[in-house]
């Protein structure tokens, strides 16, 4: 039974971002963006699971890589998609008009995201030197920026709706966002395999600190939190003794 629990954490992920993608569809953005945050949590504690039982297996792993796909990938490209949509009148058809007309192609760059997201997964896979730390932005990362927009706009506390819905600020982030996802970048992983301070002191700042950002920003903090990561990454270029004590997790 205790073998299938991480697999079932998975397609709970993988549920989330099916169901994600449905609300997109319908424009109920917001109700996406939940959806995501709680495919993340599974994603998260299907490895933790995994691990803790030692019950890790190829299977699971390209079971979590193809739901990450799904969740990590098409939602964010296809939220992205829409939020685009909203900040262009809509397309003409008339004869050979739409050929032309920015506001029927530029929405679909958003879906350059689900493209960029494939090619980390893919080279997640099959790089070595992932095997503890990341080498670009985690997939989930990166979702949670773009998920964290409609929540945002949504309540719009700091007035932000006009910078938000700007299309060369959305496609800016889109370009931005995808070209860190498969950057040679060094990432300190957020696996904790144990909770003594020496060794993660830098997991323990970031939690801290993101935490701090989320209660008081709420959803405009989702996005200082994840570039907080980058830079708390970006000055120790992930040292040796965090690198020994990350565990390895699922495909990100």
């Amino acid at each position: 039974m205790k073998r299938h629990l991480p697999n079932a954490l998975t397609c709970l992920n993988l549920l989330c971002g099916c169901l994600a993608l449905t609300f997109i569809f319908q424009g109920s953005l917001v109700t996406a963006a939940y959806f995501v945050g709680l495919g993340a949590v599974a994603d998260f504690f299907d490895g933790l699971v995994a691990r803790a039982l030692r019950v890790s297996s190829p299977i699971g792993k390209d079971l979590d890589s193809l739901a990450d796909m799904v969740s990590f990938g098409v939602v964010p490209g296809a939220i992205m998609f829409k939020l685009l949509q909203k900040t262009l009148p809509p397309p003409t058809f008339g004869y050979l008009e739409m050929f032309s007309a920015k506001s029927f192609f530029i929405p679909f760059c958003g879906f350059l995201i689900t493209i960029f997201s494939a090619l980390r997964l893919a080279k997640f896979n099959n790089d070595t030197r992932q095997t503890t730390s990341f080498i670009g932005l985690p997939t989930p990362a990166c979702t949670l920026v773009v998920a964290s927009l409609p929540l945002i706009l949504a309540g719009d506390e700091f007035g932000l709706a006009g910078f938000i819905l700007n299309p060369w600020v959305l496609l800016g982030l889109t370009v931005v966002l995808s070209g860190l996802l498969v950057a040679e970048l060094p990432l300190f992983a957020l696996k904790f395999k144990n909770l003594r301070w020496l060794g993660n002191r830098r997991r323990f700042l970031f939690v801290v600190l993101a935490l701090g950002l989320v209660g008081w920003l709420r959803a405009a903090g989702v996005p200082l939190a994840v570039l907080l990561y980058v830079l708390l990454s970006v000055p120790g270029r992930v040292r040796s003794r965090d690198l020994a004590e990350a565990g390895a997790g699922g495909p990100q």
